[in-house]
């Protein structure tokens, strides 16, 4: 092959997987969070079957909310919104005012329906409880597994497939004069597939097969 062919089918490949990286990042997946099947549900308690509010157990009264995210289209990968945790202690003073509330020991079951693979999994988080003022919260989240699939992987039932949640390795539940609304938490994770590219890494191959294309072309100009 001479040096123009090889230069040609370089720069072709480059512009290949820039197209390739541009289908990637198109790629939608549907879930949501909101299940609400009994043993399998979306709550507090074992298995998800306490319910979407948490009560406190002492002190001024106090609530725990989730609002699950409906069905969501989500190109992937990309980083979602799994959920909101809204705190709510109306008659809560600052932690210098001393009138709090408190929560027990509690587990939350967070399950992930994956419409488009027909998968079902749960991340399940836990947390040590705490106290509450309006201006401190002392609620954390953890969560184990950390990942969903693919295939059956961490699965309730169904397969994943190729795609793939994840959560952030635990979720701090704001006080209630705080969030972007207050009181209000987002549970952060990730939506991936194994099977697509990661675009920014494709994008950086294609760059650099162009360049080298590109770098040959002047260099035999010169």
């Amino acid at each position: 092959m001479s040096m123009r062919r090889l230069v040609q089918a370089v720069s072709i490949v480059g512009l290949a997987v820039f197209m390739m990286a541009a289908s990637a990042s198109a790629a939608v997946i549907t879930f949501n969070t909101n299940s609400t099947t009994v043993g399998n549900a979306t709550g507090f308690g074992t298995l998800g079957v306490g319910g979407l509010t948490l009560n406190s157990s002492g002190g001024v009264s106090a609530t725990l909310v989730f609002e699950p995210q409906g069905n969501s289209d989500i190109g992937i990968p990309t980083s979602v919104n799994l959920g909101i945790f809204k705190l709510a202690c109306p008659t809560c003073t600052t932690l210098a005012g001393g009138t709090g509330s408190f929560f027990n020991p509690f587990t939350f079951n967070l399950v992930i329906t994956d419409v488009t693979d027909g998968g079902i999994g749960r991340f399940v988080g836990s947390s040590t409880g705490g106290a509450v003022y309006r201006d401190l919260s002392g609620l954390t989240i953890n969560w184990a597994p950390l990942q969903l699939g693919p295939g059956t992987s961490n699965a309730n039932s169904g397969t994943f497939g190729t795609t793939y949640f994840t959560t952030t390795t635990f979720t701090a539940i704001v006080f209630p004069q705080s969030g972007e609304a207050p009181g209000e938490t987002t549970v952060q994770g990730y939506v991936g597939s194994s099977a697509i590219p990661e675009p920014v890494t494709m994008v950086l191959i294609g760059s650099g097969l162009l360049g080298l294309g590109f770098i040959r072309r002047r260099a035999k100009k010169g």
